[in-house]
């Protein structure tokens, strides 16, 4: 009975190795062949037209992380436990563990840089700019935990988010440098065969890469890379560079996903109104009780 029991075991484990390896020899989901050639728009350049978002957890993090009780935490008795002004959030609050999308892992930040970075964290729910519905900036933008529309002709590319309205009029002729800082930038875009490359710059020093503090200064160029990879996929890239925050510039990639739902498209989340009560309630002739 035993050899028997054993010898089960062995076959199922076999039979799973095989299953494994050709799991590992197939192209991952999401993933396609190298032949892949995009469907093309009137002028011949690959089609990124669509309602496209992100499946990860960067917004949380854009550095590989662990699931933790909150962003806003305090010290507990066994560990660290969820701050007072979120502790009623439960798990609805808590943070999911991601892998991450910083390639090499760890952002090469500056002593003083990675510092502040913690303090960032450490203060979160008064620092975020997502809190207060600020504009998201470039390149959170395209992580945020809701659709985008690319609109894109022979004359112009054009990127709609849903989150608080953002928008981006992608330049394909050098306007020069941006006339002044802004949260979303100026961006200039060029085809390089199957990848439409934006160079994205002028930008203020107040969005942050995510909901962990990660920061930059208005010093900060970014040079996305797009590619249709499939049907339903687009690889995005994107190289950050920013000298007095950075070490050495520093890259992000995920896959992006198009909205398949036969009534996809955006929706209204103008957030400003959400938060009047948070940034002027309290300004009122009779506030209401914030607890």
């Amino acid at each position: 009975m035993e050899k028997s029991v054993k010898g089960l075991m062995i076959a199922i484990v076999a039979a799973a190795g095989g299953a494994f390896a050709g799991a590992w020899a197939t192209p991952m989901a999401g993933q396609a062949p190298a032949a892949y050639r995009a469907p093309r728009t009137a002028d011949g350049k690959p089609d990124l037209n669509g309602i496209w978002q992100a499946n990860n957890e960067a917004n949380y993090d854009i550095e590989m992380h662990m699931a933790r009780p909150a962003l806003a935490l305090r010290p507990g008795p066994y560990g660290p436990v969820a701050a007072a002004p979120v502790l009623a959030l439960g798990a609805v609050g808590s943070v999911p563990p991601g892998v991450g999308i910083v390639e090499g892992g760890a952002i090469p930040y500056k002593p003083e840089a990675l510092a502040k970075r913690k303090e960032n964290l450490d203060k979160w729910l008064d620092r975020d700019p997502e809190v207060k519905c600020y504009l998201p900036g470039v390149p959170r933008a395209n992580y945020m935990p809701q659709p985008f529309q690319i609109l894109q002709s022979p004359s112009a590319v054009f990127f709609a988010y849903q989150y608080a309205g953002a928008v981006r009029n992608i330049y394909l002729k050098d306007p020069g440098p941006a006339p002044v800082d802004s949260w979303m930038g100026q961006s200039v875009g060029r085809w390089e065969g199957e990848t439409f490359v934006i160079e994205a710059s002028g930008f203020n020093d107040s969005t942050w890469f995510d909901r962990s503090g990660n920061f930059h200064s208005d010093q900060m160029k970014v040079v996305e890379r797009w590619t249709r990879t499939g049907a339903d996929v687009l690889s995005y890239e994107a190289t950050i560079t920013d000298p007095e925050t950075f070490t050495r510039p520093w890259k992000i990639s995920m896959p992006l996903y198009r909205r398949l739902e036969k009534n996809a498209q955006l929706m209204d989340f103008k957030c400003v109104e959400f938060v009047e009560e948070l940034l002027y309630g309290a300004y009122r002739k009779k506030p209401l009780s914030r607890e």
